[in-house]
């Protein structure tokens, strides 16, 4: 897999993504499925929960969620977010490729391109195998990831992103290396942390990110015994998937 958030990072990640819409994210997961469950969906597995941007909300709204992530930093900080608010929730430190809950959920989520953090082919066959254990028959899983017609045909770029919040300015650079052969890209972090026009902190991490193509991610999905139901561009379920949609969900659902 591919590098994942270290604790310097984790600590100021909220704060970069503070003008995230999570409620809306949430908000098109309940649209999501509304329209393709067959039943009341009410526990939910997330892959890749982060800081619990999603899991909070979601389990606010009545769910039962169990989050998993790779990085300890990362759900440290979901642990701490949850901490006294009575909510069903709980967070382990886990890997996507061979977590085991011991139990089978309603749906699995997985936000924010987490999967393009599975970089090699038999890694990302091991996950969706291990998910499809993880779901009842005829269960949702629902993800998004970085759609390779549109990585090849707009290319990455570099990114300065720009936040001011808490008595801090943090400006992050993104730095891409595309590797088209591998279907990966490489993006260089580059972060410094400003308190009264002075460093308090410089971070640098490495992240690589594997993008899938819409027929090569249905293949492996139907290998782990999965349908897909409907590609779409990321929270719009009228929208078209082309060469200009970056980012594209997945709506599968488990057959018997």
């Amino acid at each position: 897999m591919g590098k994942v958030y270290q604790k310097g990072y984790a600590q100021y990640y909220d704060l970069i993504y503070s003008d995230k819409d999570y409620k809306a994210e949430c908000d098109f997961v309940e649209q999501v499925f509304q329209k393709y469950s067959h039943s009341q969906i009410s526990t939910i597995l997330e892959l890749g929960c982060g800081t619990g941007g999603h899991a909070i909300p979601l389990a606010k709204k009545g769910y039962e969620v169990s989050g998993i992530d790779v990085s300890e930093a990362m759900v440290a900080e979901a642990r701490k977010k949850a901490k006294g608010t009575n909510l069903s929730l709980d967070f382990q430190v886990m890997d996507l490729r061979s977590f085991n809950l011991g139990r089978t959920f309603d749906a699995c989520i997985s936000m924010f391109a987490v999967v393009g953090y599975v970089t090699d082919t038999k890694d990302m066959l091991s996950t969706l195998k291990n998910v499809r254990k993880h779901l009842r028959n005829v269960a949702l899983f629902v993800f998004d990831f970085w759609n390779g017609l549109a990585v090849l045909r707009i290319l990455p770029e570099v990114r300065v992103k720009t936040v001011e919040a808490k008595g801090l300015k943090i400006i992050r650079t993104a730095q891409p290396e595309l590797d088209a052969v591998n279907h990966t890209c490489q993006v260089n972090y580059h972060m410094l942390v400003i308190k009264n026009n002075t460093i308090l902190d410089e971070i640098k991490e490495t992240h690589i990110i594997r993008y899938y193509f819409p027929q090569e991610m249905s293949h492996y999905l139907e290998d782990a015994g999965f349908e897909v139901l409907q590609i779409c561009p990321f929270m719009d379920l009228n929208g078209k998937v082309d060469e200009n949609v970056w980012n594209i969900t997945v709506i599968a659902r488990t057959v018997a």
